[in-house]
């Protein structure tokens, strides 16, 4: 009787451990390694990197001027490349691309896209990066691209891999309706068109959920955990946070509606905002 009792409560704890394993979502992450890195406009400065080192393993490199800056507003990441590996950061290297409306202008977008590809080489090169470095082109606008964006994108990409470095880009992974019950990524989106190349795709999701918001855990949440499955990279978290997107997570932000680093003592200059990425490696870009 008691023999027959013990196997049936060793049962029930397999069987329950079996179901946990299919079923809980925390569960089938915590397999997923994955690393906490930030990307900011800004560069914060030497003196802060040693304590952002303490919470991040990668930053965001810009080649170019990031989005928003002033037409002769400097790139303040120039020439900081060997200052992060000082400090044992790896990489997430970045290139600004063209909103819609440049492209518009320019009635050639495949040559366009041709030439800030060699823009981006060209720096790559410049800041020592090593062949081999994934160099992503920034795509702010989501939704299914129009013909034009994608010609750009494709071109872009096509001529990185022509130089010997690899394309990534930095895309929506937030869905948004595309026709009656479908609704469409743009990740998903220039994946479809993009099959032949190797592309590494750095999507931005930041809503809550999936998105934690603003935190830093011990765990960094997996970039498949973005909804984009083939995700390698992952912002989750944006500085200022978008309303529309955040109510849930509001709280984990700061009042001023930013996403800021730990608090850094005696360094003002720490208050740099911040947005949050997990890659499932801690050189997401390759390029120590």
């Amino acid at each position: 009787m008691q023999f027959h009792f013990v196997i049936r409560a060793l049962l029930a704890i397999l069987l329950s451990a079996a179901f946990y394993s299919f079923a809980s979502p925390v569960y089938a992450q915590s397999a997923e390694k994955a690393y906490l890195g930030f990307d900011a406009n800004e560069y914060p400065g030497d003196a802060v990197l040693p304590h952002l080192r303490r919470t991040f393993a990668f930053a965001g490199y810009w080649l170019n001027s990031p989005p928003g800056a002033g037409a002769n507003e400097p790139n303040g990441w120039t020439g900081k490349r060997s200052v992060l590996l000082e400090n044992n950061f790896g990489f997430l290297v970045l290139f600004n691309g063209r909103l819609d409306r440049e492209l518009a202008i320019s009635q050639n977008p495949a040559a366009l896209g041709a030439q800030d590809a060699q823009l981006a080489v060209d720096a790559a090169n410049r800041e020592q990066f090593p062949v081999g470095t994934v160099i992503f082109l920034d795509q702010e606008e989501g939704g299914r691209l129009l013909p034009e964006q994608m010609t750009y994108v494709l071109h872009w990409t096509d001529r990185i891999h022509a130089s010997g470095f690899k394309s990534g880009v930095y895309c929506s992974g937030i869905p948004v309706k595309d026709g009656k019950y479908k609704t469409i990524t743009t990740a998903e989106h220039i994946r479809s068109y993009a099959e032949n190349q190797d592309i590494t795709f750095f999507v931005y999701n930041d809503a809550c959920p999936p998105s934690p918001g603003c935190v830093y855990g011990k765990t960094a949440p997996a970039p498949s955990s973005s909804g984009t499955r083939f995700a390698t990279v992952w912002q989750f978290a944006q500085s200022p946070r978008r309303h529309e997107f955040t109510t849930r997570c509001a709280a984990t932000y700061d009042k001023s509606g930013n996403c800021y680093p730990p608090a850094v003592e005696n360094l003002e200059q720490a208050k740099i905002l911040l947005d949050l990425d997990t890659a499932s490696s801690p050189d997401p870009s390759n390029g120590r």
